[in-house]
């Protein structure tokens, strides 16, 4: 039977949300790798247009308008990197969240759990004193 408890639910809850957790720094990771290769090939670039070779003197223009389309395409992965720290943060932060208020309801439902234990004992109690009593004016 499945457990309807409210911890029980935060704690799936917190373990889908860290996924999304893990899922956005996959994401963010990836943009750092593609934008670390572009900035190699940026450098790989500028060398051949600083390079005294005849050969890469022949193409600097296309170097130069390749360089600025790289230099376009590092921008908008700066962006979107930003954008995704903002993301994986969030997605944290959440977590947190709901790992608080799973906690939080985990004691609730510990302190419940007490009481009610507590409460069974005083019933038995009650039950055992009013049985030996009624015992006793039978005879």
């Amino acid at each position: 039977m499945a457990s309807n408890k409210r911890s029980d639910k935060l704690k799936r809850l917190v373990a889908v949300q860290r996924h999304l957790e893990k899922m956005a720094e996959g994401e963010l990771a990836a943009t750092s790798r593609y934008r670390q290769e572009v900035n190699d090939q940026m450098s790989t670039v500028m060398e051949a247009i600083s390079s005294d070779n005849p050969i890469h003197r022949l193409f600097a223009q296309n170097y130069a308008e390749r360089f600025g389309k790289m230099m376009i395409r590092e921008q908008q992965l700066a962006s979107v990197q930003q954008i995704q720290e903002m993301k994986v943060m969030k997605e944290r932060t959440k977590a947190e969240r709901l790992e608080d208020n799973m906690k939080d309801a985990r004691v609730l439902e510990e302190r419940e759990a007490e009481d009610n234990s507590i409460y069974d004992l005083l019933d038995q109690t009650v039950a055992a004193a009013q049985s030996a009593s009624s015992k006793l004016h039978q005879r």
